[in-house]
């Protein structure tokens, strides 16, 4: 093969792979735009005045923010996945209660012990399990009554019960209530930014 001919295919072969690579990266970075369309959750340094009473808001509006976008949906659409291998737009309503209620608990149990350990559990099977298939006022009905009783406790908390911690036992982290109500605030905005993105991308 002459040198010529070599220089032009190896030029043609280093632009093939850079327009992979482009759409690759591309490709990855959609995925992760379609997982944390709001971004992952970075507990923040320095604590605003205001940044409990702001989470605790957020934490309090989204049942009735739920419902509302929701509500829009049919039943196909409602059994649509918000992502490719995703969960269903129903199965995450039903999520978000599971996980809220876990919330709650584990913001009881911070309470009433010293620093303890609490337990994990396996989303992703709860989210198989039959009632995650229920119709989704089932849903609203209890994330509705979790967060009524969960922000009446948060709102009464001191300064020094904010600081109480407890240890997760998969990433033996220690995790203060105060980083919990950020993370759950958090948690309930990322939801919804799946399900309005969802709408938008399939124009419903």
């Amino acid at each position: 093969m002459c040198i010529t001919c070599k220089f032009a295919i190896d030029i043609m072969l280093s632009a093939s792979l850079r327009i992979y690579s482009n759409h690759l990266f591309i490709a990855i970075m959609d995925h992760e735009h379609l997982k944390y369309p709001i971004g992952k959750f970075n507990p923040v340094g320095i604590y605003e005045k205001d940044y409990l009473l702001r989470r605790i808001l957020e934490i309090e509006t989204l049942p009735i923010k739920l419902q509302n976008i929701v509500n829009k949906l049919d039943q196909k659409q409602l059994d649509t996945p918000y992502r490719p291998g995703g969960w269903t737009v129903r199965q995450l309503v039903h999520h978000l209660p599971d996980s809220h209620a876990n919330a709650y608990i584990r913001f009881k149990w911070t309470l009433t012990e010293e620093n303890p350990t609490i337990k994990a559990y396996k989303e992703d099977l709860w989210a198989e399990l039959p009632d995650s298939k229920a119709p989704v006022y089932v849903a609203f009905n209890m994330l509705s009554s979790i967060h009524e009783r969960w922000v009446i406790l948060m709102r009464s908390l001191s300064e020094a019960e904010w600081e109480r911690s407890f240890i997760h036992p998969e990433t033996k982290k220690t995790i203060s209530l105060r980083d919990m109500a950020g993370l759950y605030a958090w948690h309930g905005i990322h939801h919804l930014a799946h399900i309005h993105n969802l709408i938008v991308r399939e124009r419903w």
